[in-house]
């Protein structure tokens, strides 16, 4: 999980991608590498995750893509399947903690209470997904939190976009911020890759004006 994490600080902006035909799957991920994000957690949403994982993977073996919205074994499997290198859960569950430990791939889990950061922490995991993040107090409950729990990082995720990311990207505490704003649906849908290289673009800009 700490090389993991460390890939994680470099990008510092994981594109949430929502795929509803794997056809976008290679196309939207050139954009993400042209604009300087190489990098996408795909949410386990919709049917066309799994093949899109497969296809992002096989097209591109340079970038970083994993799973979101990871909620049972079976999407575990078939992601691993298809290459994903990692795994989002939007709340903790030990037994997938354990399973996905067991499988040898990272798992972020998310969090929101002291209570789900303990339980995070008992299962070895240190970098937790703050989710959803502006609903459940952003940042300042993320510094909050990190007063008590010392050697816990967070990936926020859930109302982050290109207007409030620098605030959480400054804090040191903070590893990479997950979002979706470069990356909507109805560009994917519209087949706008131009566009959302552009967006991807200015979104790696504002990582490298911040952490260099």
């Amino acid at each position: 999980m700490n090389a993991m994490v460390e890939q994680f600080k470099k990008i510092g902006i994981i594109p949430v991608v929502v795929l509803e035909d794997a056809k976008a799957a290679e196309p939207l991920a050139r954009a993400l590498c042209e604009g300087g994000l190489p990098c996408a957690e795909v949410t386990f949403r919709t049917a066309a995750a799994e093949e899109s994982i497969r296809i992002m993977t096989e097209k591109f073996p340079e970038m970083l893509v994993g799973a979101g919205t990871v909620l049972t074994k079976d999407q575990v499997d078939r992601a691993i399947a298809a290459g994903a290198k990692f795994m989002v859960s939007p709340g903790i569950d030990p037994e997938l903690v354990r399973y996905c430990q067991e499988k040898g791939v990272p798992i972020t889990t998310g969090v929101q209470t002291p209570a789900e950061i303990t339980m995070a922490l008992n299962h070895g995991i240190t970098t937790v997904k703050f989710f959803p993040a502006e609903p459940s107090g952003g940042l300042s409950m993320i510094k909050a939190l990190a007063a008590a729990f010392v050697d816990v990082t967070f990936m926020p995720t859930g109302g982050i976009n290109e207007k409030n990311v620098r605030e959480y990207l400054k804090y040191d505490k903070i590893v990479a911020c997950g979002g979706s704003w470069m990356v909507k649906k109805d560009l994917i849908n519209a087949g706008e890759f131009d566009r959302i290289k552009a967006m991807v673009a200015e979104a790696a800009a504002i990582v490298r004006s911040i952490r260099g």
